[in-house]
Formats: structure tokens, sequence, C-alpha cells
């Protein structure tokens, strides 16, 4: 038997593979009598809005939650309810108004007399076929007594405290389901499901999944109630009509359920102390073929979208990717997260039920689907339904995202952001995510621990693809992470944010789109506003032809983000200046005077003496302006200082030097010191700073903690943009190799003009660029900010 089922294999693929290209051919008619009817639906609708007037929904009702109805659909699972009903009955066992419902779908295994022999407690609903597990279910919710009701699998085994912690959350009228934690009792098995669920829209679909969080330890929003785990309001249930038989035998009928209620504007808890173990034998696989499985998934993956997608926008994605994705499966094997034509083909024999559903899914949707999508994210959950109308508390919880180590400050944006957290901690409960560069990192960051109420770490991964067809900056696309998403969302739900504070642009992308969260972006240099200037530079990778298309890119990403954050805050005016000449419309929420500062008085003010004929360069060799600085300073300007004095040492202070910074070790004029813990040593040393910036954007802070810490400046105009725009005032200024070289002489041979400069620039600095008072302000405009938006 086994050689003729061989022998016949090759025969069935054929023709498998025989009616696929027939639907290949067929699908566009399909998709295209699909829309129709769908539109058709639709039209229909907003004409009978027009005539008969607005939905009104009745108002939420509290359902009574001191006690629960327990349904348990069955079919063949004797030998399961009498291994797991025990536990059930211990845990309802102290309320006597807590039920149990057993719903037998026709079993032939004596489920039913088991029952009434062994449990004669449990009320037997009997009935003569089989409706399976969604039917089953739909049945003994409309049998429950009780006003919450709990379906639970009859692989589940409960603890026995899990039905209080899901009842509490019915206090509120707007809950919709509580979902349990569930657990495997076997623990080799892959954690499948965890009660935790998750729902999004990508390619034309819904993703749709469980999440393993065990930071979570009280009542969190999640996507849709696992059919076989969760508690429901009896009467929001029934209101939705239930499990939907359109979706029969299985899959996605409680995704779609989640879904509505979302859309009707209910809430949706997943409860991690209410705990389930599901024993998941494999119902399905047992009594099913592989293929008719996922014929079925296939199905109701399009049939799912049919009825709950309402946004057009979505759905013509939807419908594009039906035949995109189908036709991958063909060429390419069919995978998990791709439609097949098999399973449209089956959908649109079900157009005329998809169309009746989608009606009444319309009919009982207060929200659009985007909106839908959103609520159940922690952030969006915090802004939509806690957030507005909320007291402004006395401490702010302010969530701070960085996209670099803070520990040790080994560039200017670390200087900008370690010592904003610095001075506000003591204003402001700061919760800090923050991408690493790698594990090693974590180490250094405790020493932030007493600054932050709460602290998350992701290590990052690198992004190699340029991806020439995209729409995103590379830079943008690098910091993309959907692990550091989802944690934001967290943070911002459990720990109340009330504002949230990002760095840099690439970290833009998580600013999100809320009405009573403020965001604020510190653009720590405007990023097209660098790739500009950069466009000429020969260290630039890639031809001027791809630097140009990464700047429009920037300039799309960045403008139109700017627009949606609450308030940008900028380093000088001159950035702020060139943003407006691009988009005059940002001007009411400009900054340029809240975090571009350093702690002055941490920096001791050296005037003599110190070291004679030394030049001081400092930065960042990742950086790459420091780079092309140090390349320009080292081979145009160096030569000239040293051709007049000889004895002149440049000093170089920077972490992460490449390769080919290692031939200036052979210059005898040249000191390399890498990375100090304390730059304030050799600020303090060095006789002459120099800056020769020519590329970037933002202010640079080694000019800052140069000014604090009375060393005499000589900097390109760029490198002291937004600090000084005249030469001799606070620093010199020079632009061409001979100028520099002349200015740098200068002050070595006259330390008396130097220190004139550094008094000034030391008094300025003070005055204009000191981070404590930037900061008292900075926590006076958030506090703004979330009243004005919490009303």
């Amino acid at each position: 038997m086994s050689e003729q089922a061989d022998r016949l294999e090759p025969a069935r693929r054929a023709a498998r593979l025989l009616a696929e290209i027939v639907l290949l051919v067929l699908s566009p008619v399909l998709l295209a009598i699909s829309a129709a009817c769908l539109a058709a639906c639709d039209a229909a609708f907003l004409l009978f809005g027009l005539v008969f007037g607005k939905r009104r929904f009745p108002p939420n009702t509290t359902p009574r939650n001191r006690a629960a109805s327990i349904v348990i659909p069955n079919w063949n699972g004797r030998d399961l309810l009498e291994r797991f009903l025990p536990s059930v009955l211990e845990a309802t066992a102290g309320c006597a108004e807590n039920e149990i419902i057993v719903v037998d779908n026709a079993s032939t295994d004596g489920s039913a007399e088991m029952l009434g022999e062994c449990f004669p407690s449990v009320r037997v609903l009997a009935l003569d076929r089989n409706l399976g597990f969604g039917g089953g279910s739909n049945l003994g919710v409309r049998a429950a007594q009780n006003d919450i009701v709990v379906l639970l699998n009859n692989d589940m085994r409960v603890e026995a405290g899990f039905l209080a912690p899901l009842l509490e959350p019915f206090a509120d009228p707007r809950v919709f389901s509580v979902s349990s934690q569930i657990f495997f009792s076997d623990p080799r098995k892959r954690r499948e499901e965890t009660g935790l669920t998750q729902i999004g829209w990508q390619h034309g679909r819904f993703r749709v999944g469980h999440r393993i969080d065990d930071t979570i330890n009280s009542s969190f929003p999640c996507a849709y109630p696992g059919g076989g785990s969760s508690a429901f309001d009896r009467r929001k249930f029934l209101s939705l009509g239930g499990f939907d038989s359109l979706l029969e035998p299985f899959y996605y009928e409680d995704t779609d359920l989640g879904y509505g209620a979302w859309k009707r504007g209910w809430l949706l808890y997943y409860e991690p102390r209410s705990i389930v173990f599901h024993e998941h034998r494999g119902t399905i696989g047992k009594t099913f073929g592989a293929d008719y499985i996922r014929g079925v998934l296939r199905k109701n993956e399009v049939l799912v979208c049919w009825k709950n997608v309402h946004d057009w926008a979505m759905l013509g994605s939807h419908l594009v990717n039906c035949f995109a994705s189908s036709l991958s499966a063909l060429c390419f094997g069919d995978e998990p997260g791709r439609y097949s034509y098999f399973g449209l083909w089956r959908a649109t024999t079900q157009l005329g039920g998809a169309v009746r559903s989608r009606w009444r899914a319309r009919a009982r949707s207060a929200v659009s689907d985007r909106e839908a999508l959103r609520r159940p994210l922690g952030g969006y959950f915090r802004d939509t339904f806690l957030a507005r109308g909320e007291p402004v508390p006395g401490r702010l919880n302010i969530l701070f995202v960085a996209p670099y180590p803070i520990e040790p400050p080994v560039h200017g944006g670390g200087v900008f952001m370690k010592q904003t957290l610095e001075e506000l901690a003591p204003l402001a409960r700061v919760h800090l995510a923050c991408f690493l560069e790698r594990e090693a990192d974590l180490a250094a960051q405790k020493a932030l621990e007493p600054l932050c109420a709460s602290l998350y770490f992701q290590v990052r991964r690198p992004v190699f693809e340029r991806r020439p067809a995209s729409l995103l900056p590379h830079a943008v696309r690098e910091f993309h992470d959907g692990e550091m998403e989802w944690a934001l969302h967290r943070i911002i739900y459990r720990e109340r944010i009330d504002a949230i504070q990002l760095e840099y642009t690439m970290l833009g992308q998580y600013a999100g789109e809320y009405r009573h969260i403020p965001s604020f972006l510190f653009e720590h240099d405007v990023m097209f506003q660098t790739l500009a200037r950069g466009r000429g530079s020969r260290r630039r990778a890639g031809s001027r032809w791809e630097y140009t298309i990464e700047y429009l890119r920037a300039l799309r990403y960045e403008i139109g983000l700017l627009g949606r954050v609450s308030r940008v805050q900028l380093c000088s005016e001159s950035n702020a200046r060139y943003l407006l000449d691009r988009e005059p419309r940002l001007a009411s929420k400009l900054d340029t005077n809240l975090r571009a500062g350093i702690r002055v008085e941490s920096y001791p003010f050296h005037l003599a003496p110190r070291v004679p004929d030394t030049m001081l360069f400092v930065g960042s060799f990742r950086h790459l302006p420091n780079q092309e600085a140090l390349d320009w300073f080292t081979s145009a300007v160096l030569p000239r200082v040293v051709a007049q004095r000889p004895e002149a040492k440049l000093v170089i202070v920077g972490s992460d030097p490449p390769p080919e910074i290692g031939r200036l070790q052979a210059n005898r004029n040249v000191i390399m010191t890498g990375f100090v813990p304390d730059i304030r040593e050799p600020l303090s040393q060095c006789a002459v700073f120099v800056c020769p910036i020519l590329t970037g954007s933002g202010v640079r802070v080694k000019l800052l903690e140069a000014f604090a810490a009375g060393i005499p400046v000589v900097s390109t105009k760029l490198g002291a943009e937004g600090l000084a725009d005249k030469t001799g005032l606070i620093c010199e200024l020079a632009d061409n190799p001979n100028e520099f070289a002349a200015a740098v002489v200068s002050l070595l041979e006259d330390p008396r003009r130097g220190e004139r400069l550094a008094t000034e620039a030391r008094a300025a600095v003070a005055r204009s660029w000191d981070i404590r008072a930037m900061t008292r302000q900075l926590e006076t405009v958030y506090r703004s900010e979330v009243r004005r938006l919490r009303g």
C-alpha cells in the first residue's frame, strides 16, 4: 500500500500544481469580484446610515463580577475532563454562585454519562451534533446565569486562585474580556501561547501571536482573548454575536472577536496573576490532516480581513498582497506569512457569508481600523483611556530614550544626555530606555541607577543592507527595533509616563501619534543639514549621487517627523533658522535653549600655568566629522604651525580611532592618548584648543567644555556655529589653513591674549549654556505641554 502511495505522489503533486496554475489565472477575476462585493456592501451601509441616521450604541453597563460561569466545550474528551475538571471545581468552590457548564458536542466516548456520574454539580448541555468550539461556546454563553463567563478548553488545568484576578478588571464597565496567563505543563515544549496576545497589520494581512514578557506582573492590554482561557462580559460577548460561524471550523475566531471588541471601543486585558496550564494534546492535528488544516488557515486569514477591514487603503493592500503573496507561495513554497490561491478560492466560495459578516461588523464598530490596531499597545492604551484629564503629578514621569550608551560619555551627545539626566533626576522621575552597541556596555550603565526610576537596555542589531528603494534614511532603519518599540509601550503604560523625551533624529520614529502624551525630540544635529554639508567629502561612502539620495530621504523624513512631535529641541538659533527656511510652520514648536548645555561649575577654570606649545584636539572618531576635521588639520594646518613652532605638539584625545589615524603615531609632533575617562585633565593642561570641524550640524560640546575650562580656542566658523559668530570675542575663528595656523601660533606666542579670550568665554558659557538653568526650564516646558494636552 505504501509503495502504491509513493507511486501516486508525483501525480498528486502535478495535479496540485496544475490546479494552482489555473487559480493563478482566475485569481484576478476572483479578487475583482470580491472587491466589488465588499465595496457594494460598504456603499449600501453608507446609504443605510444616511437614511436612518447615525449608529447609536447602548451605554456600557458594569457586570456583576462576584461570580462566574465556567463554560467548557467538549468533544470526545472524557479522559481530559476526568483529569482537569477537578482543578476547576476546586478553584470555583469558594463561591456558591459560581457554576460550571460543559457543552458536550455529541461526544461518542461517554463524556456526558461520565459527567453525570462523577461530577453531578456540573451542568451538562448534551448536543445531538458537533457545533465545534465556537458554536458550543456560543451556546454555553447564552445558557450561563452569571454576568461573567469564563471559557476554558477541556485540556486546561487551572491554579486554585486563577478566578479572582480574572474578575477584578470587570469593575470597569468598558472591559470586554480578561485573559489568563498560559503555561505548558511540559517544560520541553516551546511556549507558543502565553495569553499576552499581539496584533498588527503588515503587507496586507493581520499579524497575530503571543508574546513572552516576564516583567509584566499585573493587568496589561492585549490584542484578543484566547478562546479557551479567558473571561468575558456575557452581554458584550453576545452583542458582538460571539464566535462567527464564518470562520468554522477553527482558526482566527478569537482574533476576530477581539478585534471587533476593540473597534467597538471596549477594553481587553491580559492578567498574568491568573494562571492556567494547557496540556495541549493537539486535538486538531489528531483529527484533521495537515493539508486540510493548512487550507482552513489560508481561507480564514482572507475571510477575517474581508469581514473586519473597513479602511480601503488597508483593504487595497490586502487584495494586492493576496495575489502577490500567493504567487510567491506558488513559486517558492507555502510558508507562514503567505497567502495561497487555494485559500483565496475557498474564501471566495464563502463570499456571501463574508459580506453578511462585514455588514454586521460595520454596524457594531465605533472606531477606525487604524485606531483599533493601536489601542492594544500599552502606550496608545494609556493615551486613549487613562491620560486624558488625569491630574498632573507633582513629579512628572519622563521616558528618556537614547540611541547610544550614556556611560561613559565618550562623545558630545553622551555629555548632553548624561548631564541632562543628572539635572532632571531631582525634578522628575526619569525612566531610561537606551540602545547599547554590545552586551559589554551594560556594566557601565549601572552608574545611572541612582538617577533613574527605571532602566531598560536593548542591544542594537545593526542593519547592513542599504535598500536603495527604501524611503527611510539608513540611519533611521538602523534604529528600528520591534523589541524596543514593545518595551517603550510597556514602560509608558506601567510607569504612567507623562512625557517622552527622544534623543537624536533617528529615534523620532518612536514618538507615536499620541493625543495626550507629549513627545519631545532633541535634534543633536539636523540630519539633512549634516548630509547636505557632507556631500563633497572624500571620506563619505558611496557616490555623490547615492549621498544625494540619502539627503533627500532625510529631508523628507525629518520635515514630516518634526511636524508630528509636540516640541523640537535644537542646539542653536542657527539650526532653527535653517529648519524654518524649509518649513516655516515649525516656528511655534522650536526650543533652542533647553538642551545644549553643560554643568559649568563641574569644569575647573584654569588660566595658567599651561604646557607651552601644546594643542588639544578632542572628539569621538565614530563621528565622521571628527575624522574629517583631524585629517584636514594634520595635513593642512599642523605643518604650517610646526614650521613656525617646531616644538609644537598636537594632543589627540578621542575614542574609537580608525586604523588610518594610526599613521599619526609616527609624527613627532603628535601625541595620541585615545579615550580618557576625565576630559577635564587635558583641558586644564594644554595651551590651545583646536576645533577644525568642516561638516555637521549642532553645537559642539567640546567647545562648551573648553570655554568652561579656560583653554583658549581656535575654531572654524562651522565648528563654532551657534556659539560664536565673530572672531576675537570668546574664540578665534578661521576657515582656511593659513589663517587657522596663524591664529594658533598667535595664541601659543601670546598666552596673555589667550587668557583674555578664555575669561570672556567662561563668562559666556556660564551665562547662556549652563545645563542646570536649562533643565529647570525644560521641566517647566514638559509640565506646560502635559497640562495643555490633557485639557
